[in-house]
């Protein structure tokens, strides 16, 4: 990443957050994916994890539907909505999560590549065996690859600690 596409990612993730907050006050809403990894290989996009809890789920869901897009390529669940701005700068991706819910796990994976490079550099390497490739048979491979970070003791302290 070059210092101007940081500097973007940092403004529109911050320009971000506060509107999140403002529509949702009290989300932990968090920068995740491989613009948060020094040295990590990213398609150009900003992705933040909302968290909040179970009884907030529609309001939230309302809330971000007012703002963003919904997702049409990821799964729906009471636990779970995805968002997105494609026309923002960079591009937008809005991943809902109900706290402590199996769809909780962004920010995790995120700490865990952060403090393993071993791991950011066989993501690295997925996503440039991938490149060009269908998206359907990259997803599967980055959700095998997600799968296998969960099983990691650094993944299981982290859940801990929460």
């Amino acid at each position: 990443m070059d210092d101007s596409f940081k500097c973007d990612v940092k403004k529109s993730f911050t320009s971000q957050k506060a509107l999140i907050q403002e529509l949702i006050p009290g989300a932990d809403i968090q920068h995740v994916g491989s613009t948060t990894i020094p040295n990590s290989l990213t398609k150009g996009d900003l992705d933040i994890q909302v968290r909040i809890f179970k009884n907030q789920f529609i309001e939230a869901v309302e809330a971000l539907s007012k703002v963003y897009e919904l997702n049409d390529g990821s799964i729906k669940t009471n636990k779970f909505r995805a968002f997105k701005d494609d026309s923002s700068t960079p591009p937008l991706g809005i991943q809902l999560t109900v706290i402590d819910s199996e769809f909780d796990f962004f920010w995790q994976f995120r700490d865990v590549l952060l403090k393993n490079d071993q791991f950011r550099i066989e993501y690295d390497e997925l996503k440039r065996k991938f490149d060009g490739k269908s998206m359907e048979s990259y997803r599967k491979a980055k959700n095998d690859f997600v799968n296998k970070i969960m099983q990691t003791t650094e993944f299981k302290q982290l859940k801990e600690i929460n």
